[in-house]
């Protein structure tokens, strides 16, 4: 059974940073291309950041610049460094397949919030 957990979330103030972790049990993180997602209130979830599996990267444009997405494929970690925040990147973060292939995790509250 896949299990994929987040972790990291936390109230900030904008121009802060936070890195996100998602850690992944029942599937092999290194065969997989891997997102991190993230679901607004009251916002369809959306996908921010995708690493492929030979670690070709790529963003949705409003996080282009302020996040970066890495692996740890001996760890079966994913991660999600976000520097500069802003309120508007307020949401409950998930990690999953680029696909959203899995169930869904809990995932992670980041607040942005001065």
């Amino acid at each position: 059974q896949v299990q994929l957990v987040e972790s990291g979330g936390d109230l900030v103030q904008p121009g802060g940073s936070l890195r996100l972790s998602c850690a992944g049990s029942g599937i092999i993180f290194s065969i997989r291309s891997m997102a991190w997602y993230r679901q607004a209130p009251g916002k369809q979830r959306e996908s921010v950041a995708v690493i492929s599996s030979g670690g070709l990267e790529t963003y949705t444009e409003s996080v282009k610049g302020r996040f970066t997405i890495s692996r740890d494929n001996a760890k079966n970690t994913v991660y999600l460094q976000m520097n500069s925040l802003k309120p508007e990147d307020t949401a409950v973060y998930y990690c999953n397949t680029a696909g959203g292939r899995f169930t869904w995790g809990q995932g992670t509250q980041v607040t942005v919030s001065s």
